[in-house]
């Protein structure tokens, strides 16, 4: 069989049998890089400072090195007591830093997590290929990532991430053997990503390792830092004042642990290890909660510690960058760096050798696509760093890290706005992803007589003022914030009436809607749910994001009819969202189109193949089947589906629920009740096994136990029954003898 080798025409991947004009092209790529590299340095006053390394020396590159990467989510470089102590203590990465090249200027391109992980995987910056938001965006398989790279050069290749923004169907699986997203099952309707904790990610990527016979490369991507801070014992008690830093310490034990490991089957001997964040955390710095909205340091300079066996170690002050990573991993193994890259090797710097720096370009999105406000972008050069907004910031980071100081005023402003269109133009991609968030005029027309959108446009706008500006609409973002605060603690009336008043104040804030749905989506008020959500859609015409949502509302409202119009146009729109696929097969389930609705669910599994409630709802629909029909094939393909389901996510209740019914169906009466009760230990307010268990005691002749039941239920819930499941149960009760 020819082996398949990947190179890039016009910085896209392709790939055919080598021959001898492919072995020259890829012979050429590190000519090629640097010749792009050159071509983006701009011209500086001074070079670098002096980096803090032993004694240059040549590095021997082998091409058998093993390569670990670790990004941290959400992880600020003081939160690493190598670079501060003033926070917390993380004594395993700073051990393994001791022996490495820890860099302390290095830079994301993104405060979010899905750009920032494209960034690191294609060695390109968002300009390229396009993805500078968590939502809305998928990479397209033209792009080269560093598995597909590495598997052409023979590794085994195994990801291992903690939380949904990096799920499959975003796209960054492309080259891995093995992609492990088991954290559990998301769904929009959730106001947090569901995660799994470092614990559960770092065992099966150990597992994984320690099965390996040949070379490898793994990917371990680590949530814990992202908000919810909940870090686990004990560092919730010795962090109880800064649980941020709790969650930072738990993920240096765990690291401690894998660290462990390598180096008892002596792989720290022959493995190239590097670790990052993909972004840092406000904390409330300049106003800023979280991350996501401005690019200031506090989010944007991150830790970077690049372990190569025996190769010494070294405090580096050069500028660095995610994108540099694809480029060194290949500088190091001695292969080839594809000549579309856009970052380059920091070899040559941790070698010992002085250089001046290029811009570093970077950018916040996430405000303009999703509320309509001021786009960020802006370069880091040398000591100088400009955010472009409408109210501009420059600062001398050699003297300012902290950005404290803006030089605005004494700053020439117009040539660093040329020098960072000049960056632009150099980066900017000629084939990037777009987002997915027009309708067709045809579509619109459809849903405007359905009564969904509205029949007036919004201009996009291109030029923004003082009053667009991220600092200006800080206190818009902080109260959607607050009012989320609120929400979780409770104070529900509070926390929707500060989400309504944003979104009269700021109609194109998308996650405004969203979460306002949501919220009363979970106090049982999914009507409103649907009328906040239509209120978006006429301030927003067409934003796929509120439409699909607004059909996975219907769903639930049990409204198919309509949410199958809907939801048509949106997976007709984005073929790649598997959820709207999901919930579109529940729409045609629920208007009695099981054929219909089954090719949805293999069109979301198509998508996302590890998709637990995709599974679930497979086993409901063959369950329905043979209920109908009595066949013990369509039985079989139910348990199956409901067992797979169960497999890849243990928490998802509603498959115990279904699997309890077919159990039931099968006359396993013991195991029906047992999925049952943990569907309700999993979910406490899920009311439909209370009467499920409750009436197979009843007529298996246990009344005491249906009773018994019963009353609990009455007791926990009976306030959020709607009136006819009240009745249901006041029946039931005195069937049961009371």
């Amino acid at each position: 069989m020819n082996k398949r080798i990947f190179f890039t025409i016009n910085g896209f991947k392709r790939s055919r049998p080598p021959g001898p004009r492919l072995k020259s092209v890829l012979k050429s790529g590190l000519t090629i890089a640097l010749s792009l590299v050159l071509c983006l340095v701009l011209p500086l006053c001074k070079q670098e400072k002096k980096n803090r390394t032993g004694p240059a020396r040549e590095i021997k590159k082998r091409a058998d090195y093993n390569v670990l990467l670790i990004t941290i989510d959400t992880l600020r470089q003081d939160r690493l007591s190598l670079y501060s102590k003033e926070h917390v203590k993380t004594p395993h990465i700073d051990r393994l830093a001791k022996k490495s090249f820890v860099f302390n200027r290095a830079f994301a391109h993104n405060p979010v997590t899905l750009p920032s992980h494209v960034n690191i995987l294609t060695g390109t910056t968002p300009l390229y290929h396009g993805i500078s938001d968590n939502t809305g965006f998928r990479l397209e398989e033209k792009f080269l990532t560093l598995a597909e790279y590495l598997k052409e050069k023979g590794y085994d290749t195994g990801a291992f991430v903690g939380a949904f923004p990096l799920d499959s169907r975003f796209g960054l699986n492309q080259g891995f053997d093995v992609y492990d997203d088991n954290y559990g099952t998301h769904s929009s309707l959730e106001l947090f990503f569901v995660e799994r904790t470092a614990a559960k990610v770092i065992a099966p990527a150990r597992e994984w390792i320690s099965r390996r016979q040949g070379k490898w490369f793994s990917w371990v991507h680590l949530f814990d830092p992202h908000q919810p801070y909940l870090p686990p014992a004990p560092f919730d008690k010795i962090y109880a004042d800064d649980p941020y830093s709790g969650e930072a310490a738990y993920v240096d034990q765990e690291l401690g642990k894998l660290f462990a490991f390598l180096e008892k089957e002596k792989l720290l001997d022959n493995t190239v290890l590097i670790i990052t964040a993909d972004h840092g955390e406000a904390l409330g710095e300049k106003g800023e909660k979280t991350h996501s909205y401005f690019a200031y340091n506090n989010t944007i300079l991150v830790p970077l510690i690049v372990y190569i066996p025996g190769a010494g170690k070294g405090s580096i002050e050069t500028n660095a960058a995610h994108a540099d990573i694809f480029p060194t991993v290949c500088d190091i193994l001695g292969f080839p760096v594809p000549g579309h890259m856009q970052g380059e090797s920091l070899l040559p710097i941790i070698r010992g050798r002085e250089r001046q720096n290029r811009a570093i370009y970077f950018e916040s999105m996430t405000p303009y696509l999703n509320r309509g406000w001021a786009p960020l972008r802006g370069f880091v050069r040398d000591h100088t760093k400009f955010i472009d907004l409408p109210i501009k910031e420059v600062y001398d980071l050699e003297k300012d890290i902290h950005e404290n100081k803006n030089l605005v005023g004494t700053s020439n402003l117009g040539k660093l706005k040329q020098d960072l269109e000049q960056l632009k133009n150099k980066l900017t991609g000629k084939e990037r992803t777009s987002r997915a968030e027009k309708i067709d005029p045809e579509v619109q027309k459809r849903l405007q007589s359905l009564g969904y959108l509205s029949s007036r446009s919004v201009t996009q706008k291109s030029e923004f003022t003082r009053a667009d500006d991220l600092k200006t609409l800080l206190p818009l973002q902080n109260k959607m914030l607050e009012a989320q605060g609120k929400y979780h603690l409770g104070e529900i009336d509070e926390a929707i009436a500060e989400l309504k008043e944003v979104t009269v104040e700021s109609p194109h804030f998308i996650r405004v809607y969203n979460r306002l749905a949501n919220m009363y989506k979970e106090t049982g008020r999914v009507d409103r749910g649907i009328a906040i959500l239509r209120r978006g859609l006429e301030a927003n015409p067409g934003n796929l994001n509120i439409l699909s949502k607004m059909g996975i509302f219907l769903v639930e409202a049990n409204r198919a009819r309509e949410a199958v119009e809907i939801l048509k146009e949106c997976v007709a729109k984005d073929k790649f969202d598997p959820e709207t696929f999901n919930f579109l097969g529940v729409a045609y389930y629920k208007t009695g189109k099981f054929d219909l609705a089954l090719r949805s669910y293999t069109g979301a599994l198509e998508i996302d193949n590890n998709y637990a409630a995709v599974y679930n709802n497979i086993g409901s629909l063959y369950l329905s089947a043979f209920i109908k029909n009595k066949d013990r094939p369509s039985y079989n393909i139910a348990m199956e589906n409901f067992d797979k389901a169960i497999a890849i996510d243990p928490r998802l209740h509603s498959a115990y629920n279904g699997r309890g019914a077919a159990n039931l169906f099968g006359n396993r009466v013991e195991q029906a009740v047992a999925d049952w009760k943990k569907a309700i230990e999993i979910k406490p307010d899920f009311i439909d096994p209370y009467f499920s268990i409750g009436i197979t005691c009843l007529k298996t002749g246990d009344k005491a136990a249906a009773l018994k039941n019963f009353l609990l239920l009455k007791e926990r819930h009976y306030s959020k029954l709607p009136p006819r499941d009240r009745q249901r149960l006041e029946r039931l009760i005195k069937e049961a003898g009371y």
